[in-house]
């Protein structure tokens, strides 16, 4: 669901319950882990902080086959392109991607590319796995609180978690924001989580609810917020 990683050989006609949200802070802190472990290493040969930041970047994405970049430039193509909620919808849903979309990913790979290179050496691996734990956690703010604006969605096929099993994510991602980050590492979980209202406000004004790009998107912008607090906090 997060991960291009193999872990088991499930049933690919059934779909994945939505109480496995529990798990996502720390798929989210695994992707982490080989990121920043990649650009330490990259470090650790002398490369420069740019090129140690691509390489941790595309390692990123090898982990998780860039399944929230994608939502995030299907929701600038859709929120900007279309007139009509149905409209930036069927946007939305289109494979193709479009000049707000790549520019947005471009803009967003940008940020994140600075924050990392800002970063000394030994703090790559606890800012990326907070990032992705805060992240992963963040999106079930608007996934629990949001209604579908698209019924058949992948969202609306996933369902909606239980309060408990939401609970058990912040809790763990909690537990890895202070392991990672210290007296900073629940702020910035908090932080995270805050830079998913924009999002959150223009998909229910501009689509009626969230989909599952709409989740995506909020966990880039997740992602983002955390990266950049820590290289403020820790470059």
């Amino acid at each position: 669901m997060l991960s291009r990683w193999p872990v088991g050989q499930g049933d690919p006609d059934a779909p994945p319950g939505p109480d496995m949200v529990w798990a996502f802070p720390l798929i989210g802190a695994g992707h982490g882990l080989i990121a920043g472990a990649t650009g330490a290493v990259a470090l650790w040969l002398g490369l420069t902080p740019f090129a140690a930041a691509v390489l941790a970047l595309a390692a990123l994405a090898a982990s998780t086959g860039m399944l929230h970049e994608d939502g995030l430039a299907d929701c600038a193509d859709g929120f900007h392109g279309g007139h009509t909620p149905e409209r930036r919808l069927a946007i939305m849903k289109d494979s193709r991607l479009g000049t707000y979309g790549a520019l947005t990913l471009m803009l967003a790979t940008l940020l994140k590319l600075a924050a990392l290179a800002a970063l000394p050496l030994q703090a790559w691996i606890p800012a990326l796995m907070l990032a992705g734990a805060g992240s992963r956690a963040a999106i079930l703010w608007p996934m629990a609180r949001m209604d579908q604006a698209r019924p058949g969605g992948l969202s609306a096929g996933f369902g909606l978690p239980s309060g408990r099993s939401i609970a058990v994510a912040f809790a763990l991602a909690g537990a890895v924001a202070i392991l990672m980050g210290g007296r900073a590492g629940l702020p910035m979980l908090a932080i995270g989580c805050l830079a998913t209202l924009p999002v959150q406000i223009r998909a229910r004004r501009l689509i009626g609810g969230q989909t599952g790009d709409v989740l995506g998107a909020a966990q880039q912008w997740a992602e983002i917020a955390i990266l950049l607090t820590a290289a403020l906090l820790w470059g």
